[in-house]
């Protein structure tokens, strides 16, 4: 990947095409991110490898169908939400309960500021824009779940 990047770096308009072994989305992502215009694998046929390399060399983007594939079935998968530090899942919980900011914020021995700054993270990381989405979100993906009754 750094070669890659330097390469770029050094020579802009280089066009990179990686021929590899290696096709799993730890080594296909980084290379694509890091500007390469093609990723092959080396059990590429040789006439294929010819037309690869010359459309490549137009700036055509190059892969082969493996990884393809991992990058389709990348693009597909939904992305799963970051992990909620532990204060914020606090927070979260909080307010599924129905608590204020000044609530929390007494409880829990923080200023309010401190509570919007972990509600913020809460939003970011969960891709939403407010308190019920949150706790809808959170519900839906098992961060929190409902009290037993009782």
């Amino acid at each position: 990947m750094e070669v890659i990047r330097r390469l770029r770096e050094q020579t802009p308009g280089v066009h990179v095409l990686v021929l590899t072994t290696f096709d799993d989305d730890a080594d296909v992502l980084p290379a694509i991110e890091q500007g390469a215009t093609g990723y092959l694998l080396k059990d590429t046929p040789r006439a294929d490898l010819r037309r690869a390399v010359q459309a490549a060399s137009r700036g055509e983007t190059v892969l082969s169908p493996t990884v393809a594939g991992v990058l389709t079935a990348k693009a597909r998968a939904p992305e799963a939400p970051r992990t909620l530090s532990r204060r914020e899942l606090e927070v979260l919980k909080m307010i599924a309960r129905g608590a204020t900011n000044r609530d929390i914020a007494g409880k829990l021995f923080i200023t309010e500021a401190t509570v919007k700054t972990h509600l913020l993270h809460v939003f970011a990381k969960l891709h939403v824009k407010d308190r019920a989405a949150a706790v809808a979100a959170a519900y839906e993906i098992g961060l929190l779940r409902p009290a037993a009754d009782g």
